[in-house]
């Protein structure tokens, strides 16, 4: 394969279509041919500002489309499972922004759907791709650091249906199959299995009909534990912290920053070829179509993490 990697963002308009937008825009193999939003005038709009030749409506206007190869939906959550399966039907390879579904019957449908597929199936767990956890993982590849705890805040001051821009949206984000899924996720990466899964949450919005508040508390096959605090409610700086602590060091990561326990900041500018994790999610799932393999983060290697969140949202039930 000489060509190009063609292209289609879905959902290009919101937050996260235009983070994989300029991603993908820094990646020569890659050729953004279409992007797709709820409406003309979005879609537009979105082309005009990086350059791409068409605009349409909508996951079936891209899926008819013989100039695409690739699809990255950027799209409600209720819809992750559903289109992946689409787009895979439709003979396409898929990276489906996390999580993968908001439900693990849906999200073992998706994992079905990529298994009997010759095409490349992802999940955009960026926790796997921020230089700051590749870092930890490459010592912890070498036996340099092992993880004994990991401590980990989620917050935010979401009180209504807003996107990261402060934009407002149709859909409910969710504590649990949305941000705890990062943690879930890169625990296991970094620490093992995980063999025990405990979680209690706060009151239930009564407008948005879920809770604000959580806390879970993990333990991986190699004995490390994890704790992760999530809030809607915090109305102080807002994002995912992580400190691991463990056998040789102290970690601290905030996105694709390190520092060490003594808040020095750590030079990880050499650990991949660039600082973005979502621009280095997607030449990972470029190179993965290119080179005809699984990707890190295919829906195999992370549908744990989903039936880990299946297993709490029962004990929450």
């Amino acid at each position: 394969m000489t060509d190009k990697i063609r292209i289609a963002v879905v959902g290009a308009n919101g937050a996260f279509g235009m983070k994989h937008l300029d991603g993908l825009a820094l990646i020569e193999d890659a050729e953004v041919t279409v992007v797709a939003a709820t409406s003309q005038e979005k879609a537009d709009a979105v082309a005009e500002k990086y350059g791409v030749a068409n605009a349409v409506v909508g996951l079936e206007a891209v899926l008819e489309r013989d100039d695409v190869d690739a699809v990255i939906l950027a799209t409600p959550t209720g819809l992750h499972s559903g289109q992946t399966q689409a787009v895979l039907a439709a003979g396409k390879h898929v990276q489906v922004e996390i999580p993968l579904a908001d439900s693990l019957e849906d999200a073992e449908a998706a994992l079905a759907a990529a298994e009997a597929s010759d095409r490349v199936a992802m999940v955009g767990h960026t926790r796997r791709f921020n230089p700051s956890h590749q870092l930890v993982h490459n010592q912890i590849s070498a036996g340099e650091f092992s993880v004994q705890q990991m401590d980990v805040q989620t917050y935010f001051f979401r009180r209504t249906n807003t996107n990261a821009k402060g934009e407002a949206r149709s859909w409910t984000d969710h504590l649990l199959w949305h941000h705890a899924a990062h943690t879930v996720d890169l625990f296991a990466y970094q620490a093992g299995k995980i063999v025990e899964a405990h979680a209690v949450q706060g009151p239930i919005n009564p407008e948005l009909g879920i809770a604000m508040d959580m806390g879970i508390l993990l333990k991986s096959e190699t004995g490390a534990i994890c704790t992760l605090s999530l809030s809607f409610n915090n109305d102080g700086p807002f994002g995912t912290f992580f400190r691991y602590i463990g056998d040789t060091e102290t970690y601290i990561a905030r996105y694709d920053d390190l520092f060490n326990g003594k808040d020095e900041q750590i030079d990880v500018s050499d650990v991949a070829v660039s600082m973005n994790g979502i621009e280095l999610q997607d030449r990972e799932f470029i190179a993965a179509i290119r080179e005809g393999r699984e990707p890190n983060s295919s829906l195999r290697q992370v549908i744990d993490c989903y039936r880990v969140l299946g297993q709490l949202e029962e004990q929450l039930a």
